[in-house]
């Protein structure tokens, strides 16, 4: 395991997203042809990378502060939720693009990639999280500490 849980998250999920690629690509390409073959896989890749941001930016911030893990997952979750529906945007300028085949792998990956990211907070991933300290408590123990060593 890396030193890193959320890291970690993030590279146990390589496996099943190769999977998901292959599979989503070739079943998108021989219901609706090439384009939906390769607009599914950019949704998949959009997923794929959708969580390794996740797990990256949790990594940085949970180095930082409690708030700062908070503003990760949260507010995180919205940009990066943007960035998918601004790439749906961008990549429907081109005619090689399937918008359907795009947001009938995404919308179905990103509630499988939650479940699995579940599954591997269950199974002791989540476990190791390291939630870093609050500053005030840390100083407020140290008073504590100093005023009943007297």
């Amino acid at each position: 395991m890396t030193d890193r849980p959320e890291i970690e998250m993030v590279r146990r999920a390589l496996v099943p997203a190769a999977l998901a690629f292959v599979a989503a690509t070739t079943i998108a390409w021989v219901i609706a042809g090439p384009r939906a073959g390769v607009s599914s896989a950019l949704g998949i890749i959009a997923v794929a990378a959708n969580f390794a941001a996740h797990g990256w930016s949790l990594a940085w911030a949970s180095k930082i502060s409690i708030p700062a893990v908070q503003a990760a997952a949260l507010g995180g979750l919205v940009v990066r939720m943007a960035v998918i529906v601004g790439l749906l945007f961008v990549l429907r300028l081109f005619g090689w693009f399937s918008p359907t085949a795009f947001v009938l792998t995404v919308a179905p990956a990103t509630m499988l990639l939650l479940a699995y990211e579940a599954r591997l907070a269950i199974r002791g991933v989540g476990a190791v999280l390291q939630i870093p300290a609050d500053p005030a408590a840390v100083r407020a123990a140290a008073v504590l500490a100093a005023q009943e060593a007297r």
